[in-house]
């Protein structure tokens, strides 16, 4: 599996467009047009169904490198990602080429779990479906739905109906995989963020009666599906769009300040001593994060006692790390990257993202707090 060859027209159609897609905030239809021909949209997909078999490790490198490029796009892909695996893991009957379309790119999927009755506590929505005589239906709204509007399909949470509940299920909820041009299906709102600004991460409604053959799992069997599967997923992947942002701002940096001149000193900005300091720390920032997330991913690759407590904290120490690498990297180029002469400022506002996305890094924190000193985490 050349994960090179295929990464490269994608980081090229995200390179030439993601001043565009940041400055217009507009979704990067050509990197995502790159990647549905690319393969790369079954990279973690096994390959009976299309997809390349590859797993966290080659998730990391495939998710950073296109972040490094263009955050929007990386985040595209990364819900691209969750969802797939989602629905890999308890394939919904009545969809049975679903898998097959998401590993092959025919189909972009996307999650659709945070509510705005629960916020970014994405694993408890308030909304609930509701029996009727020809099976169920669902009434909910959504918020932060990356790809709205351009996804194919939507994997979709509510809680179980109360006639449906599974007598042992202590938080019952139903995820289904919902296609895109499904009547009810409506995005219902804009998004104009700080940073990713191309990720068309808006608010959607979804007011239909899906069937049992569209549920992922049995009924009443999302809460553990969150968790155990979309979680480590999605908290793994967006470390690696932390980590690819943190990695382009800091390399942007160096580069800048070896060769911005001083000429009433004769010297370079990174002669200074202050700015070789900043440099060295952000350098060695990474490096530490880039290490424990590539041990997160070898843990969620080969489990063990501690891939619990890594899945709750790689999120968040990569977050944070990129929000001091980024910042480092416009204090060093100053004006260079204020004025965007440089496109450090756009990976410094991508990077404020992460911590803020559900599950966010403070809530992240408190799980991992309560794990390490044995309390129960809900």
């Amino acid at each position: 599996m050349d994960l090179t060859d295929r990464l490269a027209p994608v980081l090229a159609a995200a390179a030439g467009a993601a001043a565009e897609v940041d400055t217009q905030g507009r979704f990067p239809h050509e990197a995502v047009a790159a990647l549905r021909e690319s393969g790369l949209c079954g990279l973690t997909l096994p390959t009976a169904t299309g997809g390349l078999g590859g797993g966290p490790t080659e998730l990391v490198d495939v998710v950073s490198s296109v972040a490094a490029t263009c955050g929007s796009t990386a985040m595209v892909y990364l819900m691209h990602v969750a969802a797939a695996m989602a629905v890999a893991s308890a394939p919904p009957t009545g969809q049975p080429d679903a898998v097959r379309e998401l590993a092959t790119g025919r189909a972009l999927g996307t999650l659709a779990f945070s509510e705005p009755g629960s916020r970014s506590h994405f694993w408890a929505p308030v909304s609930q479906s509701a029996t009727t005589d020809g099976g169920s239906h669902v009434k909910t709204r959504k918020s932060w739905v990356t790809s709205a509007g351009h996804a194919d399909l939507y994997v979709v949470s509510t809680l179980t109906s109360p006639e449906r509940v599974p007598g042992d299920v202590p938080v019952p909820v139903d995820i289904y995989a919902v296609p895109g041009d499904r009547a009810g299906v409506e995005v219902s709102g804009t998004f104009t963020g700080m940073g990713l600004r191309g990720n068309a991460s808006a608010p959607m409604t979804f007011d239909l009666s899906p069937t049992d053959g569209d549920l992922v799992g049995a009924p009443g069997s999302g809460f553990g599906l969150m968790l155990n599967v979309v979680m480590p997923w999605f908290n793994l992947g967006n470390a690696a769009v932390s980590l690819g942002l943190a990695e382009a701002a800091v390399g942007l940096a160096v580069v800048h300040t070896s060769g911005a001149r001083l000429e009433h000193v004769g010297g370079s900005l990174a002669e200074l001593p202050t700015i070789r300091a900043q440099l060295a720390r952000a350098v060695l920032d990474l490096a530490t994060t880039r290490a424990y997330v590539q041990t997160a991913a070898a843990s969620v690759a080969a489990p063990d006692e501690a891939t619990t407590l890594h899945v709750l904290g790689v999120k968040a120490v990569a977050n944070d790390a990129a929000l001091r690498i980024t910042d480092t990297a416009m204090r060093v180029c100053g004006g260079a990257a204020f004025s965007d002469h440089l496109p450090v400022g756009r990976y410094f506002r991508d990077a404020r993202a992460g911590g803020v996305m559900a599950p966010t890094a403070d809530v992240l924190y408190d799980f991992y707090g309560k794990a390490i000193t044995g309390q129960p985490l809900f």
